[in-house]
């Protein structure tokens, strides 16, 4: 990406004035980047024309993004968000359409796209840092999936979920993984099977999202939470993100096995040592992240 598409805007006062005039003179980016002087990073998804569609293209952009985010240690916190009434259509069909005037029928393109849509949502789950979607729209197929994958999801009340590949003779097996480790069975079946859009408050309901805000307030809600977590220990967040993932396809022995082994790594760590003495001496720790 060029030094044109990466451009850090500081989130302050004046942040609706500088993201205006950036989106005003690069409205044809596809993935709009901006940056905190706190730590957090924000990914805005900025293809208007088709619906924020998870085109290879836009989910290179953000494997390459989140990849070089992950070995900066100051950024500490990733929000993902869109730009527009939908926060994103899933794949771009119309790409999908295309894809099969090829010899193969598509094969190889369809191969392509799924390894990377794959390797797209277990990065946001094994990057270091925690990702936080912030979700103003619809969100169907492969953007529902993408809000599931994500550790933490905020809505506006206006927003919608759906998981509608049903509809057009196209399960959505993919987003099924991600959605099916973050609600109930029965809620993620009826969704698979009906294709039906979901309002903000039911995917509250069945965990899909954390929570729900008036437009008007989200994004300052989604701020507000993301600066909180970047004023933790990076590598305390570090450990136990890890730790949450990793325990959650263990057996129950071997996950209090492997979180005790979690928990002395930790405790051996200087912040840990540094939060506690913090703690009993009641004055703010002086985090070293590392």
């Amino acid at each position: 990406m060029s030094k044109k598409r990466v451009r850090k805007i500081k989130l302050d006062s004046d942040r609706k004035i500088a993201f205006n005039k950036f989106t005003m003179s690069e409205n044809l980016e596809i993935l709009i980047k901006e940056k905190t002087d706190y730590g957090v990073i924000r990914f805005t998804m900025n293809d208007l024309v088709s619906k924020n569609a998870l085109s290879k293209k836009l989910i290179g952009l953000l494997i390459d993004e989140l990849k070089s985010v992950s070995s900066d240690k100051s950024i500490k916190v990733v929000v993902l968000a869109a730009n527009g009434n939908v926060f994103s259509a899933g794949h771009d069909l119309k790409e999908i359409t295309a894809a099969r005037k090829g010899k193969d029928n598509g094969e190889a393109f369809f191969k392509d796209l799924f390894n990377l849509c794959s390797e797209l949502m277990q990065l946001i789950i094994k990057m270091p840092q925690p990702v936080i979607a912030e979700i103003n729209g619809i969100a169907t197929a492969a953007g529902c999936q993408l809000v599931a994958s994500c550790d933490l999801a905020l809505a506006s009340s206006e927003s919608q979920f759906a998981t509608p590949g049903v509809n057009i003779g196209l399960f959505c097996s993919t987003p099924m993984v991600a959605l099916s480790r973050n609600v109930n069975k029965k809620a993620a079946m009826h969704m698979l099977l009906t294709g039906d859009l979901i309002n903000s408050e039911k995917a509250k309901d069945i965990g899909l999202i954390n929570e729900v805000f008036q437009k008007p307030q989200l994004t300052d809600e989604v701020n507000k939470l993301a600066k909180k977590i970047a004023s933790k220990s990076s590598m305390t967040i570090k450990i136990g993100k890890k730790a949450f993932y990793n325990q959650a396809e263990m057996s129950l022995s071997k996950a209090y096995e492997y979180t005790s082994m979690t928990m002395i790594e930790n405790l051996l760590n200087h912040d840990a040592k540094e939060g506690i003495d913090a703690f009993l001496g009641k004055r703010t720790p002086d985090w070293k992240n590392d």
